[in-house]
């Protein structure tokens, strides 16, 4: 049984001419050194930085091309990390500065779960740009499943960016995040539609957000020619589907909620005024 099992399997396709694939857990360990590398001040002051750094990055390199990377294409890798973590250190501040409950940088890098998909992503996004295949959505959706955060590796994210919670947020292949964005948990940058299929391929589908925009939790802004204007704000569960002008805030109609005792029969409504988003 056993052997007619597995030769109905292999008849199924040429197993002579598959090929090989990158190795999850090469590419997970590429990601735990790069976290080194790119945070050595919160991440190694027990080791010897100068000897780790070195063996780190020596690693690293290897790795990449043990997963099919040509030397030429690992070098242009390994020379943006500086930049990798120019733009990252922006976002720890970002964070620092968008959020109360931070009490320390330290603390923003080693917990934070939006930092942490967004270092990914800004790793995932140099090789994507370098036309590396299947490794820089490997390397995302390693960090989806470990924060709940998606973004796509080709989304294109400037300076200051921070992510508050994060959990459910999607970030489409054609997005474009502006500097000083911040977005909260739940939010969707879509594409209107996906019916057309391989036929959308290279064309841009998700929206634009310029500098200065603050997305509430819920909200979803879809659609390739949909821009988001400098300065503004889109409030909590908003839809839109069309381009909003800059410095414009943007929110739902305030909810009514009603509230029904057990000895009250119709209830009392009392309709919300939104102050905050």
């Amino acid at each position: 049984m056993i052997k007619r099992i597995s030769e109905e399997i292999l008849q199924s396709f040429d197993y002579k001419k598959a090929e090989k694939h990158p190795e999850k857990e090469i590419i997970r360990g590429i990601i735990e050194r790069m976290k080194f590398i790119l945070f050595p001040e919160y991440f190694g002051v027990e080791k010897d930085i100068e000897c780790e750094m070195t063996k780190s990055l020596e690693y690293v390199f290897a790795d990449l091309k043990s997963q099919g990377l040509a030397e030429e294409t690992a070098v242009k890798f390994m020379e943006e990390i500086p930049k990798i973590r120019e733009y990252l250190k922006t976002d720890i501040e970002a964070a620092y500065e968008g959020d109360p409950a931070a009490y320390s940088h330290a603390e923003i890098v080693i917990s934070y779960p939006g930092v942490f998909a967004v270092m990914v992503q800004r790793i995932a996004h140099v090789l994507y740009n370098l036309n590396v295949p299947l490794i820089p959505r490997m390397m995302t959706e390693y960090a989806h499943s470990i924060t709940g955060i998606d973004i796509h590796p080709g989304a294109k994210i400037g300076k200051h960016f921070f992510i508050d919670h994060g959990t459910g947020m999607v970030v489409g292949e054609t997005a474009v995040i502006g500097n000083y964005v911040k977005i909260y948990q739940g939010v969707t940058l879509g594409a209107l539609s996906t019916r057309g299929g391989q036929k959308l391929k290279n064309i841009k589908r998700h929206p634009t957000l310029e500098d200065y925009v603050t997305v509430y939790s819920g909200a979803s802004i879809l659609g390739g020619e949909t821009v988001i204007g400098a300065g503004s704000t889109i409030g909590g569960n908003a839809f839109v589907t069309s381009s909003v002008p800059e410095k414009t805030r943007v929110s739902i109609k305030s909810p009514e909620l009603q509230f029904k005792s057990g000895s009250d029969k119709k209830g009392k409504k009392v309709e919300l005024e939104q102050t905050e988003f």
